[in-house]
């Protein structure tokens, strides 16, 4: 019944609906598996530190995914990478069904290597798709499919930590991986069933040395966009959750909770971003909004911070401020993934955007390694300003993005 009413639907609407409930249904199984590791490994007694490099290879194979991710796109098609994505997610699930004597260090650094090579692949081809399937100077549109896709997959998300720490609490580690490994498995087989065959194939075979973007404008994005997600990670990734145990006491299932509904209501937000961003007046977003965004969200972690050095109700400083930094980075982000799909051009589109999430890979890759290295030796305080000064140089970044609008 359901596959015969998607048939139905506009071929572009139908393929639109199928990229994103694959990136919907990957989306879950990341975030859990995030929130099940960290509170997992903290609970054996790793330190931050030690968590942080469990997610080395996540964040690392990440940048590179992304840059050869979008190019394996343009030549192969974008349904083959996605579907890729999602077979590789189902490798690294199961390699953490192994008997709990071998989840050593590097062992979960391997399975997180590859789930980070999914997560990209995934990833890549979903926002790339849109760039195809949205009609040529439906700026509008453009933007709003944008939105919906990024906030919706970060609602999961925010779903995906709570369901991690839920299913923690009241499965265990194995059995919750062994739930989500068949029902991605699921997923996968209507995947290679239902989705379109050579989706973003470029006409003409792009040139592995075209890998890097010749683009001033991307240029100029990516960068912006590797310090926007370093400020988010540097304090959100490790040191959020630890110092949430072990400050306040926090157990895995508040902790999973908490951090599962900030997410969603990220999401939310950058759903309805373009609503606030002035789609309502027939806006589309400019560079110097950019700017003026990524300026508002500087000023947000160094407020905290000071809070938290003054032990002024630390606890409502920390919770109300990261409610406050969540909605405006989710603005932020919005702005950035639509910018993206924007500035890239329709053939080939995944390279552009491949090598733009690159960037943001490496943002994350970089915030995950501070995460864990200056709250152990410094603390959140610390943290929060590396955090403010990596968004101010975003800001300073943006103010060189051309200033005219796209419509």
């Amino acid at each position: 019944m359901f596959s015969q009413r998607l048939t139905q639907l506009p071929s572009n609407v139908r393929q639109y609906l199928i990229v994103t409930g694959n990136y919907w249904c990957f989306t879950l199984t990341d975030g859990a598996l995030r929130m099940l590791v960290v509170l997992y490994f903290y609970e054996l007694g790793y330190g931050a530190l030690d968590i942080a490099l469990l997610f080395i290879f996540y964040e690392a194979f990440g940048v590179v995914t992304n840059l050869f991710g979008g190019w394996l796109g343009a030549r192969w098609g974008l349904n083959r990478t996605m579907n890729i994505g999602l077979g590789l997610q189902i490798i690294a699930l199961g390699m953490l069904l192994v008997p709990a004597g071998w989840l050593t260090v590097i062992w979960v650094m391997i399975a997180q290597a590859l789930s980070g090579i999914a997560k990209d692949l995934n990833k890549m081809s979903a926002k790339s798709s849109i760039k195809v399937l949205v009609p040529k100077g439906e700026s509008g549109q453009l933007y709003q499919w944008v939105a919906l896709l990024t906030g919706s997959k970060n609602a999961l998300k925010g779903i995906g930590f709570f369901l991690g720490g839920l299913l923690l609490t009241t499965a265990g580690f194995h059995q919750a991986i062994l739930i989500m490994t068949f029902a991605l498995g699921a997923v996968w087989l209507f995947s290679l069933w239902q989705l379109g065959g050579d989706l973003g194939k470029a006409n003409n075979k792009p040139k592995f040395s075209e890998i890097f973007s010749k683009s001033s404008e991307i240029n100029i994005l990516s960068a912006a966009r590797l310090f926007l997600f370093g400020a988010r990670d540097v304090w959100f990734v490790v040191a959020l959750p630890v110092y949430l145990s072990s400050q306040f006491g926090w157990d895995h299932w508040t902790v999973g909770g908490f951090l599962a509904l900030w997410v969603i209501g990220y999401g939310i937000v950058q759903s309805l971003a373009p609503h606030i961003t002035g789609k309502r007046n027939h806006q589309i977003p400019s560079a110097s909004v950019v700017t003026l965004w990524a300026l508002g969200l500087t000023a947000l972690p160094a407020a905290i911070a000071i809070g938290l050095q003054l032990s002024f109700y630390p606890l409502i400083i920390l919770l109300g401020g990261l409610i406050l930094f969540g909605a405006v980075f989710a603005i932020n982000s919005s702005l950035h993934s639509y910018l993206i799909v924007q500035f890239a051009s329709k053939e080939g589109v995944s390279m552009d955007v491949g090598f733009y999430y690159m960037a943001n890979a490496m943002g994350r890759l970089i915030g995950t390694l501070l995460s864990g290295w200056v709250y152990q030796e410094f603390g959140l305080i610390a943290c929060l300003w590396v955090s403010c000064g990596f968004l101010a140089l975003a800001s300073i970044i943006s103010l060189w993005l051309p200033k005219q609008n796209h419509s």
